[in-house]
């Protein structure tokens, strides 16, 4: 399954330009490590005083995630890039928030369907399936044991699916 990392690094005063054209560089030499599958730069508009930058890299998996931050090119940038931000937040997307994964989101209307289009055949299908088997269960107790399957399923298995699949009409 593919790794989603997002990481926020805080620029110092005067650096900004300086920060995203190294940023922009290291970007596209980075596409050089076969598992990185896809990099996104999210930041403010041109003098907006909060000087955040955001990343958005994708991996192949877990092995190929940990190879690029222990690789050399990772370590002469992180080296470079300290001197001109604050200490960076890496935070691995790993459920929901990884569904919709993207610089510029798609429009709310189009999550929502691509949500409704997955949520209901499965739960239409979990009723089905595991419902006669825990039919004489209280109702709340149904309803939890239901929900709970059917987010585990959109996250790691229905979800990730369809947004690559569907990423071109996303977007």
């Amino acid at each position: 399954m593919p790794i989603h990392v997002a990481i926020t690094r805080k620029v110092l005063p005067g650096k900004e330009q300086e920060f995203k054209d190294a940023l922009q560089q290291f970007m596209g030499e980075s596409f050089r490590h076969d598992g990185v599958h896809g990099a996104s730069i999210i930041s403010g508009p041109d003098g907006d005083a909060d000087r955040e930058i955001g990343i958005l890299r994708t991996f192949k998996n877990k092995a190929e995630r940990d190879a690029f931050y222990h690789s050399e090119h990772f370590r002469k940038w992180e080296e470079y890039a300290s001197t001109i931000t604050e200490e960076p937040v890496y935070l691995e997307l790993n459920g929901l928030e990884a569904w919709f994964r993207s610089a510029s989101a798609p429009p709310r209307w189009k999550m929502a369907l691509v949500t409704l289009c997955k949520v209901f055949p499965t739960s239409i299908f979990l009723n089905l399936s595991i419902g006669p088997f825990i039919k004489d269960l209280p109702l709340i107790i149904r309803l939890f044991i239901i929900a709970a399957v059917m987010v585990g399923i959109l996250t790691w298995i229905v979800m990730p699916r369809l947004t690559h699949i569907l990423k071109k009409w996303l977007r």
